[in-house]
């Protein structure tokens, strides 16, 4: 068994019969009483995001799992396809394991699939991918602020806010960490 000095983010441990993910832990040390981990669990079947605080020190079932590099093939309307670049072998992932992320998804792209048991929990996506805008309004005369944002749309549907001066057409790079524009490209 593990203790909660082992709790990190994406550890997956078998918690209250079910796997949970962590999303986020904060340590805390009151200057009076134990110390304590609170910290945010996504249950990975069904994707509901709870809070729980541990004491420091109590024993947690964390769960070895295994990463693997996939490429993303497509999507319908309830699985996300994904393979493996070496066997060939299809592995289809619920898309409420990554409701929030799946903007990020287009083809080809090549993404850590986490593994419970042969069973996908969780995908990790590349921390940077390149975008193509598919559309972006034209800015308008007179903004000039550095911090003047506009909503555009990239070629997987996905809305983020970006600079004034992006073009359709034009190919970004977007953080997948905070789902943010971070430069222009040329790839």
């Amino acid at each position: 068994m593990r203790t909660t000095a082992d709790i990190a983010k994406e550890v997956v441990m078998r918690w209250k019969n079910d796997l949970m993910r962590s999303l986020i832990f904060s340590t805390f040390n009151p200057g009076k009483g134990s110390a304590f981990v609170r910290t945010r669990l996504k249950n990975v079947r069904t994707g509901k995001v709870i809070e729980n605080t541990f004491k420091s020190g109590d024993e947690l079932d964390i769960v070895d799992v295994e990463k693997k590099k996939m490429q993303y093939l497509f999507s319908d309307a309830t699985t996300a396809t994904f393979m493996d670049r070496v066997t060939y072998d299809q592995v289809p992932v619920p898309l409420e394991l990554i409701a929030d992320r799946k903007g990020y998804l287009k083809e080809g792209l090549e993404c850590n699939l986490v593994l419970f048991e042969g069973n996908p929990v969780n995908i990790e996506f590349p921390k940077k991918i390149a975008y193509t805008v598919a559309y972006a309004p034209d800015a308008v005369r007179g903004d000039t602020s550095n911090k003047v944002t506009k909503e555009i749309e990239l070629e997987t549907g996905m809305k983020i806010n970006a600079p004034i001066f992006i073009k359709t057409g034009e190919k970004i790079i977007v953080s997948t960490d905070t789902g943010e524009y971070v430069e222009r490209t040329t790839e």
